[in-house]
């Protein structure tokens, strides 16, 4: 007997890879616009910049590997990562920066393991990483420099040094990708067992630190809506390729992100943890997924 073997992402309810796509891009829109409110248009030339880069160098890969061209392209998969990568980097990134770090993505995060379906890490998250560890001066080309600030707790310093509007921008923008959010889970694109499972996991492992010592370690609420918390818990942790792919799975994936986001936060070098947690849950998920098979 012949058994057929496929890869992920695994769709279901009769959608489509172009279809998912879409509505994650269109999930994305309310975030987009807080964007621009508090930060102006550069963010649109930000996801311009990106998104003829990550066709570009889509249709160059599809070419190397002789894949057909509109298939690929038309599945709106490079655009997804363009507009992921673009809206974490600093709005006055140099547009350089923004293009480096897309044809990562695509290049070296997506092909080289094979293309949409085969790779280990999510794409957008490990051109970040990079971005940020090979230039860390432009990628922190925000309200304050970030890699100035040192002490155990990150956020801290950024709280108390970023201007109320700063953090209310913050705010805001998390809420409106907490809605897109909602929008997915409502059209049955991601389930809520790894949006729930992070953010339940950072709220547990922040309160109990605040509660230790709260003038030492910041506020669940503070680490929710500032930062890339909700996004990540929505658009980046559920990426079907790179998660966990049974839900008892996802719960344990996800969980194990938004420890590390505090742990890395809290102790480590990077102010928001959310890239670096998600790739080293990435390589965590294929043991997860043998271990719990439901």
């Amino acid at each position: 007997m012949e058994f057929k073997v496929s890869n992920a992402p695994f769709i279901h309810n009769n959608n489509s890879v172009s279809k998912i796509m879409r509505q994650l891009l269109y999930a994305l829109m309310p975030a987009i616009v807080v964007y621009v409110y508090f930060f102006g248009w550069n963010i649109v030339v930000n996801l311009f910049i990106a998104s003829i880069t990550a066709l570009s160098c889509e249709a160059l890969m599809l070419l190397l590997r002789k894949r057909p061209l509109r298939a690929f392209l038309t599945d709106y998969s490079a655009i997804v990562t363009a507009f992921l990568l673009a809206l974490a980097l600093p709005p006055f990134v140099p547009w350089w920066i923004t293009v480096l770090g897309t044809a990562f993505a695509i290049i070296v995060a997506k092909h080289v393991y094979g293309g949409l379906g085969y790779n280990l890490f999510n794409p957008a998250m490990a051109a970040y990483a990079m971005l940020l560890i090979s230039f860390p001066l432009q990628m922190s080309d925000w309200s304050v420099i970030l890699d100035t600030l040192s002490g155990a707790t990150p956020l801290d310093a950024i709280k108390n040094q970023l201007k109320i509007t700063d953090l209310k921008a913050w705010e805001w923008i998390n809420l409106a990708f907490l809605l897109g959010g909602c929008w997915l889970l409502y059209k049955k694109v991601i389930t809520w067992h790894i949006p729930v499972a992070m953010l339940i996991s950072l709220i547990i492992i922040s309160a109990i630190f605040f509660l230790i010592n709260p003038n030492l370690y910041s506020s669940p609420l503070f680490h929710l809506l500032n930062g890339a918390t909700i996004m990540g818990a929505f658009f980046i942790a559920t990426d079907p390729v790179t998660a966990a792919t049974s839900n008892k799975a996802r719960l344990i994936y996800a969980a194990g992100i938004g420890i590390l986001i505090y742990v890395i936060r809290t102790w480590g070098a990077y102010p928001d943890a959310v890239a670096f947690a998600v790739l080293l849950m990435n390589m965590a998920a294929p043991t997860i997924d043998y271990y719990v098979k439901s």
